[in-house]
């Protein structure tokens, strides 16, 4: 135990801070870390894949982008290696593998194309979550999935969605822990619309519909994801969150809440504490948008924090999935996974180590003061000894050797890739 850790024991000793129970709770933590971080959600359906349409833009060539399944898998190994405790990878289904069974549209995917993936997954010693990919594909190119005039198009999509949920379900079941399933779709116009309600209605026919399938929770957790605005759907998304806040209650899903899916004067660490009230689980997106959902690299910024205190201070941490979604092409993808999701783990450790009994004390008393002089002074307490001490026991890099390592690696295998 370094001298610098046992200082920052007292420090949180003295407002009567277990740090020892902290690092165990943040130790139960499973992220769902992305898989489309290290391809800039290009995906492998197609040599060469790229990603286009459905309100989704990557920005940035940098170099070394994984171009083959198993340079992905190869990136994804070593940011594993680099995020303490261990976690999930969540797939989307446009990262199917078809060398052993030949291509096969969206439709008519299987368990079979990600027998690959669920095999790596059990060697590593990782559970998969899962995304049905309604974008990118010459059936969405006019912004509409499930939502969509012409019947045929629902169809496709929803044929999709439910294969989708079959390969989670089949995840869930070999993995032995349920396989979170999210729906997210594109679905909305750039200029002003008419009929919304008309829209809405077929979506909400079409998710109906998809899950006439019925499979068990046990295997497979369903979520649905809404969304303020994309490209190309500035001036409305069919799928609001008010839309999915009523659908998930009504339907008994999981709400998906991602950060940089609201207005950015929205505080998605305000509205944990009214979903609590209504419903008893949740999947959240960390990401950090600027000025716009643009997928940042999570850091530890006030809306982090705020977040994960949050979902300490509501007793929330067991009841909610955090996965990652950020993609960024301009800087180095490995340094990108092992920043953001450490900055995610951190934010939780520090809202872990926060006197959440004396502070709402405090607000029981009416005494705003002390209240607010807590709060500020939880601000300097030495959370970085504690953050560094996690790492050396989660046998992972500190922070002050992470720059050094990804660029190694940068240097032996992202730069040898054409």
């Amino acid at each position: 135990m370094s001298s610098v850790f046992e200082s920052a024991l007292e420090s949180y000793s003295r407002l009567g801070i277990d740090v020892e129970k902290a690092i165990d709770r943040l130790k139960s933590v499973s992220l769902g870390v992305h898989c489309w971080q290290a391809d800039d959600v290009g995906g492998f359906e197609h040599a060469g894949a790229e990603l286009g349409g459905g309100g989704i833009q990557v920005t940035g060539n940098y170099p070394g982008k994984a171009g083959t399944l198993d340079e992905l898998r190869g990136d994804l190994e070593k940011a594993f290696s680099l995020i303490p405790g261990e976690h999930r990878l969540n797939l989307h289904a446009s990262y199917a593998d078809f060398s052993k069974t030949g291509f096969v549209e969206r439709d008519k995917i299987g368990p079979e194309h990600f027998e690959t993936w669920l095999e790596w997954a059990q060697k590593l010693g990782i559970k998969l979550d899962f995304n049905a990919t309604c974008f990118s594909h010459p059936k969405a190119d006019d912004g509409f999935t499930l939502s969509h005039r012409k019947k045929e198009i629902r169809e496709f999509w929803i044929n999709h969605v439910k294969q989708a949920r079959k390969i989670a379900a089949y995840f869930g079941e070999k993995q032995g822990s349920p396989c979170i399933h999210n729906i997210w779709i594109p679905d909305g116009s750039k200029d002003i619309p008419v009929d919304r309600y008309g829209y809405r209605k077929r979506l909400q026919e079409s998710l109906d519909e998809i899950f006439t399938l019925e499979l068990s929770k046990d295997y497979v957790r369903d979520a649905v994801e809404s969304k303020l605005f994309g490209i190309g759907s500035e001036a409305f998304v069919v799928g609001s969150h008010e839309f999915y806040m009523g659908y998930s209650q009504t339907r008994n899903t999981l709400l998906c809440m991602d950060m940089g899916h609201f207005h950015l004067t929205e505080s998605v660490a305000d509205k944990i504490s009214s979903f609590f009230l209504y419903q008893d689980e949740l999947l959240l997106h960390v990401s950090r948008p600027v000025r716009w959902d643009s997928d940042h690299v999570v850091v530890m910024n006030d809306d982090l924090m705020q977040l994960m205190q949050e979902l300490v201070r509501a007793d929330a941490v067991e009841k909610t999935h955090i996965g990652l979604d950020f993609f960024d092409g301009t800087i180095n993808r490995i340094g990108a996974y092992a920043l953001g999701s450490r900055s995610a783990l951190k934010g939780l450790l520090a809202a872990f180590l926060e006197p959440t009994d004396l502070l709402q004390k405090y607000d029981s008393e009416e005494n705003y003061f002390a209240r607010l002089a807590l709060l500020e002074e939880c601000k300097t307490l030495p959370l970085g000894a504690v953050w560094d001490e996690y790492c050396r026991r989660m046998g992972t890099l500190e922070d002050n050797a992470l720059i050094q390592e990804v660029m190694d690696y940068e240097n032996s295998v992202l730069s040898q890739r054409k």
